[in-house]
């Protein structure tokens, strides 16, 4: 317990951690003393980083499959065969599905399209959306790579920053080299776009050092956010064989990230949102609509409404953020 209280002690004073005491963050048994004081420590870092507030976002998903990149983890994949066809909303849908989340109360909407989807035709309704949002709350693009010229085009539609991460298992369990997910956040920086990023999406198979590369890495990268999301199982997965993290887990391991990623990162996410990890220091879940990569249904009911997230944070004792992100200010 005394090295595990040098290394909350150490980042709780600002002091970057090593490689090798994140790894000793991670490695503290579940519901043991140490993985308590992990926790408990996130939590105080995480709320006193955002002034005790926390933040929701929207989210909506755009189009479904079926996307050649064949993550294992996501729905979308060809190889998964959850879906038999490609679908998409309507721009009318939408501006409706954000609206709605943005008249609820969300402090930032992000627009998802999968990686294969026509970049075009995602800035013509994004730039639509954009136009159609009733506050200045900003819009954030998940999408799949681009280079430079792309990250000025999401900027001129009106985008504000992204979400983009090195998952883990890149490169392995799915079709994109790292470096080409390294290239897109360089561009999106170089064009003035803010990071947003995680350490997902965690299954039990994975190792410390990979958590541990994982999240140094998302320190480097200077995120707005960072924090961990767990892997959701979908059975026709090769992944899902592993199934998945407990919540007891993610508690310790989104304390750990908040603790290992340090000052520079103020936001700590954990997707789907849960009581342990938002605990334990989580300040940043979304809420859902439309299409939905752990979903096996086009139209999410896995997805939470703004105020479904707005109750548990309550529970847990956070206050919510009311107005535009502080993260993507």
């Amino acid at each position: 317990m005394t090295t595990i209280n040098k290394i909350i002690n150490k980042a709780l004073d600002g002091a970057k951690l090593s490689d090798s005491e994140i790894a000793s963050l991670f490695k503290v048994q579940d519901l043991s003393e140490e993985a308590f004081a992990v926790q408990q420590a996130g939590r105080r870092f995480s709320a006193e980083l955002l002034k005790g507030k926390a933040e929701i976002h929207g989210q909506i998903g755009i189009n479904v499959g079926l996307c050649p990149k064949n993550c294992e983890f996501c729905s979308f994949a060809i190889e998964n065969k959850v879906f038999t066809e490609s679908t998409e909303l309507s721009t009318e849908e939408v501006i409706e599905g954000v609206l709605s989340m943005e008249a609820a109360g969300a402090s930032a909407i992000y627009i998802m399209e999968t990686a294969n989807f026509p970049f075009e035709k995602y800035l013509e309704i994004s730039s639509a959306v954009r136009a159609a949002m009733k506050t200045d709350i900003p819009m954030i693009a998940n999408a799949g790579d681009f280079d430079d010229e792309g990250a000025k085009a999401l900027v001129k539609a009106g985008f504000k920053g992204i979400y983009h991460a090195i998952r883990m298992g890149e490169g392995e369990h799915t079709r994109i080299p790292i470096a080409n997910r390294l290239k897109t956040i360089e561009a999106a920086k170089s064009a003035g776009l803010l990071v947003g990023t995680c350490v997902e999406p965690v299954g039990p198979e994975y190792s410390i050092e990979e958590l541990v590369e994982k999240t140094v890495l998302t320190r480097e990268m200077e995120a707005v956010f960072s924090g961990s999301m767990r892997r959701t199982r979908i059975p026709t997965s090769p992944l899902a064989q592993w199934g998945q993290v407990s919540y007891a887990r993610m508690a310790t391991i989104v304390a750990a990230v908040a603790l290992a990623t340090g000052t520079g990162v103020p936001g700590n996410c954990t997707h789907e949102p849960n009581q342990l990890a938002i605990h334990s220091g989580a300040n940043l879940i979304w809420a859902e609509v439309g299409s939905n990569p752990r979903d096996t249904e086009a139209e999410t009911v896995r997805g939470w409404t703004v105020d479904r997230c707005k109750e548990i944070y309550a529970e847990c004792d956070w206050d919510v953020l009311e107005g535009s992100s502080v993260m993507y200010s």
